[in-house]
């Protein structure tokens, strides 16, 4: 399968979160990441000869890590929506030597029909609710098919509390302030509304005390959960920044949407094009960004043990 012909999950982890092929902004989601998914991991309790169950498995960030951990008696089932990255992910497994003690699985956090009662004992995810509609279903799959014992582990942005910043209403766009250009902002940012909207997209529809109840109304007995917010100007939001003008233009924040030079083109005459580039250009080149970001670390252990 070549490039061009990727799903647009796929297309988006493998390609589009970075920019292209900016090496700066990839390393930079990879330091922001490995602590992330060892903080899952490390929530999850791993003990050894287990099951893991990596669900949204994506590029195998979590999965891949979890093996290292499991050592050579645990295995790793990787799930996912998209048939290119679980082929992307097989590959990785079969260089690294570890192929026997994985397992594919095309699947949605909501729907896991496939997997039986009680058959995993552990559950990870991150950054996988988001996309789903039906959160509680979600969570009430991931109850069933763990063994009494078992434990569920997750990240998950909490993008209600920064989308205050990233409206049409709003004087900030993607943390710089576009006051003097909000016209023309709004306008760009329409692009993005129309594809998530506010409040209603399952991106933005639910916090941190939504994922506690979700959880509890599952069936697991007991419940933790770590919530962090953070609010910083440009020159100390480390989270975020982007490495130049051109890789500002060709990053997207998710598969769902396009990307700023996408957006730029469908809602913008080429007048307000050299407007707000000129306006906004040199506050991204000089990071005059400030970050408005939470997540919410979750791990529950379901009864019966």
């Amino acid at each position: 399968m070549t490039e061009n012909a990727r799903d647009k999950w796929a297309e988006w982890l493998l390609e589009r979160r970075f920019g292209g092929i900016d090496p700066e902004r990839r390393k930079a989601f990879v330091d922001f990441l490995i602590p992330v998914r060892d903080r899952v991991l490390e929530n999850a309790g791993l003990s050894g000869v287990e099951i893991l169950l990596d669900v949204g498995a994506g590029d195998g960030l979590i999965a891949f890590g979890a093996l290292a951990r499991l050592g050579e008696g645990g295995r790793v089932i990787f799930t996912d929506i998209s048939q290119d990255l679980l082929d992307h992910s097989e590959k990785l497994a079969k260089e690294a030597g570890v192929a026997e003690r994985c397992s594919f699985l095309r699947a949605s956090a909501d729907d896991l029909s496939a997997l039986g009662d009680g058959s995993v004992d552990v559950v990870t995810t991150r950054s996988v609710l988001i996309y789903v509609e039906d959160k509680q279903r979600a969570f009430a799959e991931f109850h069933r098919i763990l063994k009494p014992g078992g434990r569920f582990s997750i990240f998950e942005p909490i993008n209600r509390f920064s989308s205050r910043s990233y409206s049409t209403e709003a004087s900030f766009f993607n943390g710089y302030d576009v006051t003097p250009v909000r016209d023309v902002a709004r306008k760009v940012w329409s692009a993005y509304e129309r594809r998530q909207p506010p409040y209603t997209d399952p991106m933005l529809n639910f916090d941190e005390r939504d994922l506690l109840d979700l959880a509890e109304d599952a069936g697991f007995e007991e419940v933790y959960l770590d919530y962090e917010a953070e609010v910083t100007p440009g020159d100390r939001a480390t989270w975020g920044r982007v490495h130049g003008w051109d890789t500002f233009l060709e990053s997207s924040g998710n598969p769902k949407i396009p990307t700023m030079k996408e957006a730029m083109n469908e809602t913008l005459t080429p007048e307000e094009t050299e407007r707000f580039t000129e306006y906004l250009r040199p506050l991204v080149e000089r990071n005059e960004r400030a970050a408005r970001t939470a997540s919410a670390y979750l791990w529950a252990v379901k009864g019966g043990a």
